[in-house]
């Protein structure tokens, strides 16, 4: 498969973790994204949910994607979960990238933050630094599986 298309191995387990093609939360990733917004709000810093974010949202939303070897180890697609003072250090980071960030969901074992650019990559915004997950959530869902170890997201700053 392409970058653009997940693996047989990425779409099995997605599959098994619920999410089919063509799936769309639809009002359900539009409330999330609303609840996002508002709390970043709230906390002074505004959020812009890039199109990338957006589609995700809607795509894989609410899903939660177990690591096979260990469900302690997931990614938790709902972006509504975060900490306070998050909003900053997203901005942050998006500053650093030179690309707005949304965020798209959380890890489940430390709580870090999910996020996407406006050119559909992903990003991890952890306690110990920002971090590079892939180049799309095909690319970012494969290095999860895998194992991948993640840059730091300073190797893309521009």
């Amino acid at each position: 498969m392409g970058p653009d298309q997940p693996t047989l191995e990425v779409r099995d387990w997605l599959a098994r973790s619920g999410w089919t093609p063509g799936r769309d939360i639809g009002e359900q990733a539009e409330e999330l994204i609303r609840v996002r917004m508002q709390d970043a709000e709230r906390q002074g810093v505004p959020l812009t949910p890039v199109p990338a974010a957006v589609r995700i949202v809607h795509t894989f939303g609410l899903l939660r994607l177990d690591h096979p070897t260990s469900p302690r180890f997931a990614w938790v697609m709902k972006p509504t979960i975060g900490y306070e003072g998050d909003a900053e250090e997203i901005q942050e980071l998006a500053s650093g990238l030179g690309e707005q960030l949304f965020p798209v969901g959380y890890e489940a074992a430390e709580g870090g933050l999910l996020l996407v650019d406006e050119k559909g990559r992903f990003f991890h915004l952890h306690h110990t630094g920002g971090y590079y997950l892939g180049q799309n959530e095909y690319d970012a869902f494969s290095r999860f599986l895998l194992g991948v170890d993640d840059p730091d997201a300073e190797d893309y700053f521009v």
